[in-house]
């Protein structure tokens, strides 16, 4: 493919660019991640009181409730349950709660990327986790390689890719598809989730093709290795 152009992101260079054009977001984000992990960046709000030097850390999952609340599409695609801890932040977000951030699982997701706005597509190693694209110390955070794009015809394919997975057009042929309480395909024909539900009885993390519940180790045994 002649003429592309392409931002070689190494380690902890995932942060700044990935991130960034995260939220500066205007129309949509679509993750695909294998691991779903609540992951933390840098507050730079401004706060009466607090110096503009120092930093302080919020969860990402924050952020996304502002960029819910201006009428920004969010999207993960993921392959296993979220962890704990980004369950338990996400049902801190009455926007996401209510509908604001979409979650499917799908346990062939392997493939890691990011498109915002149509416009910028990152495609690496790098997991939704705080190690792969979180705020994470240089020394503690994963080795990660990745690209960064506005080639059209990349963001056309991905775009495409994935879109083709999340209605579920690869359910019916899936050998794996017992794995799926509930698999795409049949949620694309049922739309998820259509009523608001009221402030005080908010509906916590619901996971479109999947289910909240920890495996049993005897599950998470019989997974298959990636």
């Amino acid at each position: 493919m002649n003429g592309v152009q392409l931002e070689l992101l190494l380690h902890a260079d995932h942060y700044p660019a990935v991130i960034d054009c995260v939220l500066g977001a205007q129309r949509s984000v679509w993750i695909a991640t294998a691991n779903l992990k609540e992951l933390m960046v840098e507050d730079a709000r401004l706060v009466p009181g607090r110096r503009r030097s120092s930093k302080r850390f919020r969860s990402i999952l924050a952020a996304f409730s502002e960029l819910a609340a201006r009428g920004v599409e969010l999207r993960i695609l993921h392959a296993s349950l979220p962890s704990r801890i980004f369950q338990r932040d996400f049902d801190r977000q009455r926007a996401l709660v209510r509908g604001g951030l979409q979650l499917r699982l799908c346990p062939r997701t392997h493939m890691k990327l990011v498109i915002v706005d149509g416009e910028h597509l990152y495609l690496g190693s790098a997991n939704w986790t705080g190690a792969g694209i979180g705020a994470k110390h240089a020394d503690r955070r994963n080795f990660e390689l990745g690209l960064l794009t506005r080639d059209e015809r990349l963001l056309d394919a991905a775009q495409e890719t994935f879109e083709h997975l999340w209605r579920g057009n690869e359910c019916a042929s899936c050998r794996l598809r017992e794995e799926c309480p509930t698999p795409l395909d049949v949620l694309a024909l049922k739309p998820l989730c259509a009523t608001q539900p009221e402030p005080e009885e908010a509906a916590p993390l619901q996971i479109a093709g999947g289910t909240r519940k920890t495996k049993s180790r005897r599950a998470r045994a019989g997974r298959r290795k990636r």
